[in-house]
């Protein structure tokens, strides 16, 4: 008798434990593959109206991640904005609405497809191939951390000009 209690109480732990780690399997995959799953630091500010940050992405691969990180940036001066650092305040986001992204979502998939018009305010990136603190092994993929500089004033007004973004102008 006592068998088959012990026998049944493992079977239930085991059923539910598996379940669990399913599910915790399915939240880090959602949330490995997110599009907002990406960090950015400020590294300074240009003249011209350029900011210089660092980006790191995450991917399955080195290449992977390596091709988000430029979207990833211009994606972070649309909706995040660029927090303070490198002797430069913080940088709020172009976009104010939380749900911009799914109320132009036909123009921010031709705008962030590959090869597309966000390509034109990314000035400058390190294309090398990262090595040592810039290229971390995880479980799962690659976070990796490159240079990039946006061309911020372009941008937003490239957004203004579309009807994406609210003109500075526009008053509140």
């Amino acid at each position: 008798m006592r068998t088959i209690k012990f026998l049944l109480i493992s079977l239930c732990i085991i059923a539910f434990s598996s379940n669990a780690d399913a599910q915790r399997r399915k939240d880090r995959m959602q949330r490995y593959s997110s599009a907002y799953n990406y960090e950015i630091q400020c590294i300074g500010v240009g003249n011209d109206g350029t900011k210089s940050v660092k980006v790191w992405s995450y991917g399955r691969n080195v290449k992977k991640a390596m091709y988000k990180i430029k979207k990833d940036a211009v994606a972070a001066a649309i909706f995040r904005g660029i927090p303070a650092g490198g002797g430069a305040a913080k940088t709020p986001a172009i976009i104010t609405d939380i749900n911009a992204h799914e109320t132009h979502a036909d123009f921010f998939k031709k705008f962030f497809k590959a090869g597309g018009p966000y390509l034109q305010f990314v000035n400058l990136s390190d294309e090398a191939k990262p090595v040592g603190r810039n290229k971390i092994r995880m479980k799962g993929g690659y976070k990796i951390g490159m240079l990039v500089s946006i061309n911020h004033d372009d941008l937003r007004t490239y957004l203004e000009d579309k009807g994406i973004a609210r003109s500075l102008n526009s008053g509140f």
